[in-house]
């Protein structure tokens, strides 16, 4: 299993409930897939560098995990569904 990092955008005008049931999803597909979370960075509402879909504030998480391809697959699956989440971006880290 690899190690990856997680930047993800939530719409920040979410209510705490529901940004944090987007982290829980996110941890249970890593987990189901035979995967662990190693740790879960919030960093909270900040001003975008540019409007996304008319929206001008992100919440900002950073979430660090072991897993193999096909768990980052459905992360990728699932967070392009997901009209609340703004943008994510998954690297391999070194």
């Amino acid at each position: 299993m690899k190690t990856y990092e997680m930047i993800y955008v939530l719409d920040a005008s979410l209510a705490d409930e529901a940004k944090e049931a987007f982290a829980k999803k996110f941890e249970d597909i890593i987990t189901s897939k035979g995967g662990k979370v190693v740790s879960v960075d919030k960093w909270g509402v900040k001003k975008l560098a540019y409007p996304i879909n008319y929206k001008t504030d992100g919440d900002y998480n950073v979430m660090t995990f072991e897993a193999d391809g096909t768990a980052v697959k459905e992360i990728e699956r699932i967070s392009d569904l997901s009209t609340e989440v703004l943008r994510r971006m998954i690297t391999v880290k070194a």
